[in-house]
């Protein structure tokens, strides 16, 4: 188990390839973060 193995999500990282224990980063709606300015008062 690890790295040659290709059912662990060390194993797909070092085959650089998705499926369940390394699923897809997805491309859906991502909100912006929002930074609130500290001002010194």
């Amino acid at each position: 188990m690890g790295r040659g193995d290709k059912r662990t999500k060390k194993g797909k990282i070092s085959r650089s390839s998705y499926g369940k224990s390394r699923p897809k980063p997805s491309k859906g709606y991502k909100p912006k973060e929002e930074k609130e300015e500290k001002k010194a008062e």
